[in-house]
C-alpha cells in the first residue's frame, strides 16, 4: 500500500541518500552501522534495512571485508521503474522544476480492450483525466489515466492536477497498489505529438499500466508518453547466478 507518512527506515534511506549525492562521505566509504545508528539516534536494524535498499537500488555496495561503498555508476538511477511515482518527482529527480496541467477530463465507453484489461463490460463508462507534465514550460511527458465510473464514490469530486493514487484515495474506496506495466516504443500519433510539441511519427517511450488495487483488482488504466530527448531512464541489471 502506498502510505501517507514515510517510515523512519525510509526516512533514513532518504537521509542517506542525499548525502551519499551530496558526497558528504569521505572517499566514498559509508561509515559503520552502529557509527551511523549511534549519529542518527536510530536502531542499527533500521540502518541495516536502510542500506540494504541503497544497495538493492545500486547506491552503495559492499565488499568483503572492506565495508560499504558510495557506487557512483548507480547514482545515474535517477527513477526506479518498479516504484510507484508521480512524474513530479520523476522530473525533479532528473534536475527539472517540474509543473503539471489538466489538460481535460471526461466520461466515455470503454472500448473493448480497455475494459477487459479493467475487468468491466465494453461500453461500461470511464473517467479519462489527460495530463501534461512540463519543465518549465515544455512538456515532457503526457498521461492519460482511465478509472470506471463504478468504482467512484458518488459524490466524487472533479480531477484536478493532483497525482492519480491521491484522487483514488479522495473519491473512492481503492487504495492503488501496484501497476503491472509494459514499455512500448511508439511513434507518436498526430494528437500526442502536438501536446508533446513533437512532429507527428517521432519515435518516443510509452508506458501501458494497469494499476491494481488492495484486494489485486484492476482500477485504473494508464497510458503513458515520454519525450525521449529529455527523459531517460536507466536500470541495473544483475548477474541472478550470483
Amino acid at each position: 500500500m502506498i502510505a501517507r507518512n514515510p517510515s523512519l527506515t525510509d526516512q533514513v534511506k532518504a537521509h542517506l541518500k542525499e548525502r551519499i549525492v551530496q558526497g558528504d562521505f569521505d572517499e566514498g566509504r559509508i561509515p559503520a552501522e552502529n557509527d551511523l545508528a549511534s549519529d542518527l539516534g536510530v536502531s542499527r536494524t533500521t540502518i541495516r534495512d536502510a542500506l540494504g535498499r541503497l544497495e538493492q537500488e545500486g547506491a552503495i555496495y559492499r565488499r568483503q571485508g572492506a565495508g560499504t561503498f558510495v557506487n557512483e555508476p548507480g547514482l545515474q538511477i535517477k527513477s526506479r521503474l518498479e516504484d510507484i511515482w508521480s512524474y513530479e518527482e520523476v522530473l525533479r529527480d532528473h534536475g527539472y522544476t517540474p509543473s503539471v496541467r489538466l489538460l481535460g477530463s471526461e466520461a466515455i465507453g470503454a472500448d473493448p480492450d480497455i475494459a477487459q484489461s479493467l475487468g468491466i463490460s465494453g461500453g461500461d463508462e470511464v473517467l479519462v483525466m489527460e495530463k501534461l507534465f512540463l519543465e518549465d514550460d515544455v512538456p515532457v511527458v503526457l498521461t492519460f489515466n482511465r478509472v470506471p465510473l463504478q468504482h467512484l464514490n458518488a459524490e466524487a469530486g472533479e480531477p484536478t492536477d493532483a497525482p492519480i493514487y491521491a484522487f483514488l484515495e479522495a473519491n473512492s474506496d481503492r487504495t492503488l497498489t501496484y501497476y503491472l506495466s509494459e514499455i512500448i516504443p511508439v511513434a507518436l500519433p498526430a494528437a500526442e505529438a502536438g501536446r508533446l510539441e513533437m512532429a507527428p511519427g517521432t519515435p518516443a517511450l510509452s508506458f501501458e499500466e494497469v494499476g491494481f488495487d488492495q484486494d489485486n483488482e484492476p482500477i485504473v488504466h494508464a497510458t503513458s508518453f515520454f519525450r525521449d530527448d529529455l527523459l531517460r531512464f536507466r536500470l541495473i541489471r544483475r548477474n541472478a547466478r550470483g
